[in-house]
């Protein structure tokens, strides 16, 4: 008999196929092994990091041959993950403790995912699942343990957490769907499934238990549903969903190269929230039409010590050229008590929302943040470049970094090296503190990034993150709304553009209001950019504006994207 659980749709489309259980416990290996002495299981552990080194190379050619730079870059950190000095000193000091070369690896994955797993970000939380990924790759080798493999039929793969590498190294035809007990829209696994356009349904708790390995069942990505044995009248339906599937798939492709332009000539440029120079790529096939969020901390997380100033112009440089003139909008590092960097030394904090973060310590470390601002000036010779300030809440903050930016400029004429007196200086209202003073703010910046996903839980004061109180997070509260008006109406009043890099810009139905509230620029994950390009084109600027005028005049969130949904659909 058919059975029908629901977890979380992270990525749409529909898939059928047999279960395959991925992720395997090793734990029964574990128990068995039987370590030799201190100098053996340490050849064990060298030896196992060059096989897993070495395979991931392999895999990484084959996906840059296939055009699949973002999944390629995922795996490159991987490999650069199993080769880091800081990784290979944390292993040999667990040895001296453990006696056992996979325990060893283990055990420092284990402690160098729990600084990212503190974090309040989620892309980087995410991270902490590649760590132990990797650990739990090279741990395996000197276990023995094999992944399973993959026939002919396209399998769903199935798993509390499926490593990044195992999606990422199958060929995209063998995988119809991805089901995890854990994982969210920001882990690597889901990215990767999310850039190969593979079903997801995420979160499922305890109830993926339910699912039989081998059994037959229905994955829909978008409503989050699962379908266990399905019947022949269930199958046939869902069959024909795919052929729509299918359908609208070649339609959002035919997109990918026509402007977001309204039916009376509206232009709103949508753009790409990137991690790494290498999802440029990526992007720009699905339209990006830029790069307007460059998380930066990215660069500084990926390395055990301060990135210089060269090693940041390389990553920036290449992120810009990529970009082949389009704008690059780099926001400076966002690091603080909730993203800890180990060679910072930032001591842990009871409200690290609230805490020594982002443009707090850049103002304080200039050994930081100079080198950073001379590494985009530099880079923002080779395309269009712009400087975002994260967390901003007053003009004298904004003042200060105005200072240091043409400290920088100063140093670089002096070491006679060339940069960009073009590069745009702005900030990202992402406090309520700065969506208030933005008609202030307004007349010393080129312009506002609105980031919604802290704007929101700052302004309804709703931590993000926590599954209790989720229902009250919501980007159509009224109180949020009329701060990203007031920020687009100063913004508008001072002669300056205004965007937004939140996860809002990926809602095609605050897309249209946004566009009516005068924002011209919206960024997000690069999948979505098609269904936002959709929903814009198909409106008027005029109906977008009626729409807006009886948005403002609801008074609650649900009602207004309940509203949104019946005049737009």
């Amino acid at each position: 008999m058919a059975e029908q659980i629901r977890g979380k749709g992270v990525i749409a489309g529909i898939a059928i196929g047999n279960i395959m259980m991925a992720g395997q416990n090793i734990d029964g290996y574990l128990a068995g092994y039987q370590p030799g002495n201190k100098d053996i299981e340490n050849q064990k552990i060298k030896d196992a990091v060059q096989a897993v080194v070495s395979v991931l190379q392999t895999n990484i050619k084959t996906l840059q041959e296939k055009d699949m730079a973002e999944q390629a870059a995922i795996l490159e950190a991987h490999r650069m993950l199993a080769q880091d000095p800081a990784m290979a000193e944390n292993m040999a000091a667990k040895l001296e403790t453990t006696g056992s070369a996979p325990h060893a690896i283990l055990e420092a994955a284990k402690e160098s995912a729990a600084i990212f797993e503190g974090m309040d970000d989620p892309y980087f939380r995410e991270r902490a699942t590649d760590i132990r990924d990797v650990g739990k790759r090279i741990a395996k080798y000197i276990l023995g343990v094999k992944e399973p493999e993959i026939g002919d039929a396209p399998v769903i793969l199935c798993g509390e957490e499926i490593e990044p590498s195992v999606i990422a190294s199958l060929p995209t035809e063998k995988i119809a769907g991805v089901i995890l007990g854990l994982g969210s829209t920001t882990s690597h696994a889901v990215i990767i499934a999310k850039a190969r356009a593979i079903p997801t349904v995420v979160g499922l708790g305890d109830k993926i238990k339910e699912i039989p390995d081998g059994g037959q069942v229905i994955v829909d990505g978008e409503r989050g549903d699962i379908v266990i044995r399905p019947d022949e009248t269930q199958l046939a339906d869902y069959r024909e969903k795919i052929k729509k599937q299918d359908e609208l798939k070649a339609y959002y492709a035919q997109l990918a190269p026509l402007p977001a332009i309204t039916t009376d000539g509206v232009k709103t440029e949508l753009m790409a929230n990137i991690g790494s120079h290498n999802d440029v790529d990526a992007a720009l096939t699905y339209g990006a039409e830029g790069v307007g969020l460059f998380r930066s901390e990215f660069v500084f997380m990926g390395s055990s010590s301060i990135p210089n100033e060269d090693d940041q112009f390389k990553a920036y440089k290449e992120a810009i050229e990529k970009c082949q003139g389009k704008l690059c909008v780099i926001r400076t590092m966002d690091i603080g008590g909730d993203k800890p960097l180990p060679y910072l030394n930032i001591p842990p904090e009871e409200n690290p929302f609230l805490g020594y973060r982002a443009v707090r310590i850049s103002l304080e470390r200039k050994d930081l943040f100079l080198p950073q601002i001379k590494a985009i000036l530099r880079a923002g010779v080779f395309g269009k470049a712009a400087i975002m300030i994260p967390m901003i809440i007053n003009v004298s903050e904004f003042k200060a970094v105005r200072q240091i930016v043409e400290e920088a400029k100063l140093e670089l004429s002096h070491e006679g090296k060339a940069y960009s007196d073009s590069v745009q200086l702005g900030i990202m209202v992402e406090t309520p503190a700065a969506a208030v003073m933005t008609p202030v703010l307004a007349k010393y910046v080129d312009f506002f990034s609105i980031g919604t996903n802290d704007l929101v839980q700052y302004t309804l004061a709703v931590d993000r993150g926590n599954s209790s109180i989720a229902h009250l997070y919501n980007h159509f509260n009224p109180a949020v709304l009329t701060l990203i008006q007031r920020t687009a109406t100063a913004a508008k009043e001072h002669g300056i553009w205004c965007g937004m890099c939140g996860e809002m810009a990926s809602d095609p139905y605050a897309a249209v209001i946004l566009m009516a509230m005068g924002l011209s620029e919206l960024s997000m994950s690069a999948p979505s950019i098609p269904r936002v390009k959709e929903k814009l084109r198909s409106v008027s600027s005029t109906q977008a504006k009626e729409i807006l005028a009886d948005v403002m005049k609801l008074e609650d969130g649900d009602e207004i994207k309940t509203y949104l949904q019946k005049v737009l659909d």
